[in-house]
């Protein structure tokens, strides 16, 4: 028989955790997530950012428990809920959303596409001894059905605990939400997962916390810089000498000695080793950049970065241009009731409009290069991408904000 543990955790104190979840916590797979950063190279701004994985699915447990105590969901349903919190992430690539975009390219998986994982392993005959469908607790990691939005979906609890926790690392505010008042205000309506009423201002949190923990946290230039050339690097590694299959089951220190063993890579190994990262050749707004540039997928970006470094006169590896994807706000569809009625936040509050406009401007196509090639490199990225680029975006080009590279700036 399983027994009940009680773990310290940095965010929620104490988490209880029992049942399926408890026999799942020591499986190979879950355990594995204590070495994967939760932020991957973020800590390269925040020094303390260096929390993983699997801190963050023990707190989406403990909120997905609370949650589902609220909604007065029991039995084997809320066991399922309970065993995919606690598995949603084993489908992580190293060091997180870093190098996923590499494993899809190569498998088409993303990483909650976890079937093929629990498959014939412990996490399986963990889920069997308790009388649990593997492949429905898999389908709830990737968000299916109503159960399935409680643990990916608008309003999941995977959400509301890695943004509080990453503030909670970085040292940051802005992630602060009342993780409390948001489970307690759950409910289904119709098959959706909702926010009572009353809680527009409940949903807005959520939706300002993201907007302001993207710029500052997620998309912070230095973090974009050091993950897109971890990314150039896994993408010279995998699928030459190491299979994908391979690679989805390693951790951050696995990635990081092949990295550093391959003569193709030991290169930018060491510069992430050291800190000694590429500079801003270009960092351009979205009114500047062309729309076919955005849409462009990873060949067509690959040919771009070989004819800026030829222009340039450099080596292409030392040419990295990092294109973010249309700008986004998933929390803006979250569905509250008003009056009687569920109404998306779209279009219940203004505040979702000016968020938009705000990431928007907060975009930024960055071409990345040693500090010594930035100026060749950006202004061969000008002619070869099409960019009409204003006076501040030379001027960071030339180091006049050099200081901005600092930790936490």
């Amino acid at each position: 028989m399983v027994g009940v543990s009680s773990i310290k955790d940095s965010v929620h104190d104490h988490i209880t955790v029992e049942g399926v979840a408890e026999d799942l916590l020591d499986t190979p797979a879950v355990q594995r997530l204590r070495r994967i950063k939760q932020l991957g190279t973020a800590e390269f701004v925040y020094p303390s950012a260096n929390h993983t994985r699997f801190e963050h699915s023990l707190g989406v447990y403990h909120l997905a428990s609370r949650a589902l105590s609220h909604l007065g969901i029991e039995g084997p349903q809320a066991e399922r809920v309970r065993a995919a919190a606690i598995i949603h992430d084993i489908g992580h690539t190293p060091f997180s959303h870093n190098t996923e975009r590499v494993l899809e390219r190569h498998t088409g998986k993303s990483h909650d596409d976890v079937h093929d994982l629990i498959e014939g392993g412990a996490v399986e005959r963990a889920l069997v001894r308790h009388d649990l469908d593997p492949s429905r607790v898999a389908d709830l990691v990737a968000g299916d059905g109503e159960l399935g939005q409680l643990v990916s979906g608008e309003l999941d609890v995977d959400r509301m605990d890695y943004l509080v926790r990453d503030a909670h690392h970085t040292g940051v505010p802005y992630g602060t939400i009342d993780h409390g008042r948001l489970v307690r205000e759950l409910r289904y309506v119709g098959g959706d997962l909702v926010l009572a009423e009353g809680n527009v201002q409940t949903a807005e949190s959520l939706l300002l916390a993201r907007a302001l923990m993207n710029p500052t946290v997620y998309s912070h230039h230095v973090a974009r810089i050091s993950k897109a050339m971890l990314r150039r690097a896994t993408d010279a590694l995998v699928g030459e000498t190491v299979s994908p299959a391979t690679f989805r089951r390693w951790d951050d220190h696995d990635l990081m000695v092949a990295l550093r063993d391959a003569e193709a890579t030991a290169e930018y190994a060491r510069r992430l080793d050291d800190r000694d990262l590429y500079k801003r050749a270009v960092w351009a707004e979205y009114a500047d950049v062309p729309e076919s540039l955005i849409e462009a997928d990873h060949a067509a970006l690959t040919r771009d970065e070989r004819e800026i470094a030829e222009r340039a006169g450099v080596d292409p590896a030392e040419v990295i241009l990092d294109v973010p994807g249309e700008p986004s706000m998933e929390e803006s569809t979250t569905k509250v009731v008003v009056n009687g009625e569920v109404r998306r936040l779209g279009s219940q509050s203004t505040l979702v409009a000016a968020l938009r406009q705000a990431q928007r401007e907060q975009w930024r196509l960055g071409v990345y290069a040693p500090a010594d090639a930035t100026d060749a490199v950006g202004t061969a990225a000008e002619d070869v991408l099409g960019l009409d680029l204003d006076a501040l975006v030379v001027d960071v080009r030339k180091g006049i904000h050099q200081t901005l590279d600092e930790y936490g700036a």
